[in-house]
This record gives C-alpha cells, structure tokens and sequence, in this order.
C-alpha cells in the first residue's frame, strides 16, 4: 500500500490526488505478488497436481501473452495511453511464473509427474 500511495503521488502530485487511482495502482501491485503464497506452497511440497499445474501455467500464460498485447497496442494504436506501473508489474509477475514455467515445461517432455525441487536437498 505504501509503494502505491508513493507511485501515485509521483505520477500525479498532491494536487491532483484521486483515491480510485490509488486503489487501482495497489490493485495492479497486488495482483503481481499474489501468486506467491501458491507457488510457496507448491514448492513447499514438491508434487504438483496436473491440474494446478496447467492452472498456474496458464495464469502466467496470459500474463505473457498480456505483454504481447501491450507492445502490439502500442505500435497500433495512436492514442495508446503507457502505464509503467501496469508495465513493471506485469513483468515482474511473468518472471515470478519464470522458475514454474522452466519446471512445467521439463515435466511435460520427459512425460512424467510433475516435481519441484526444493533447497532442503
């Protein structure tokens, strides 16, 4: 909440403060921190699903592909208005999926179950 009442009053000052723009700015950092708790947990016990497995892929997928669109839109539209707080975020969400990603891809061309390694050995 705090980096958010920051970025805003950065991007806006004082003088123009809006409290809707507020909550929006935290809702965009805490959409890019949120997975965490799932992929601690999935860490945690190693063993994943095939169906949450698919599941967090899939979230980071759009996420990715959420950039994608980004970038096309900003060749293609002329009154495309750049978010750098949207922008960041998004990123720092599809590189916390990097880890899972390079796993779930290892699991599914050797064919077998789905593991996370863990630090513990």
């Amino acid at each position: 909440a705090v980096i958010a009442l920051i970025t805003h009053l950065i991007g806006s000052g004082f003088s123009r403060f809006d409290f809707m723009e507020l909550l929006w700015t935290f809702s965009i950092y805490l959409e890019s921190i949120a997975i965490l708790p799932q992929l601690i947990v999935l860490q945690r016990y190693r063993e994943v699903e095939n169906l949450t497995g698919n599941y967090i892929f899939f979230m980071g997928a759009y996420r990715a592909f959420y950039i994608l669109n980004w970038i096309y839109r900003s060749y293609h539209e002329p009154m495309y208005q750049h978010h750098f707080v949207v922008y960041f975020c998004g990123v720092l969400q599809t590189v916390l999926y990097a880890d899972f990603f390079y796993y779930y891809f290892k699991s599914k061309q050797k064919g077998g179950k789905f593991t996370l390694p863990t630090s513990r050995g």
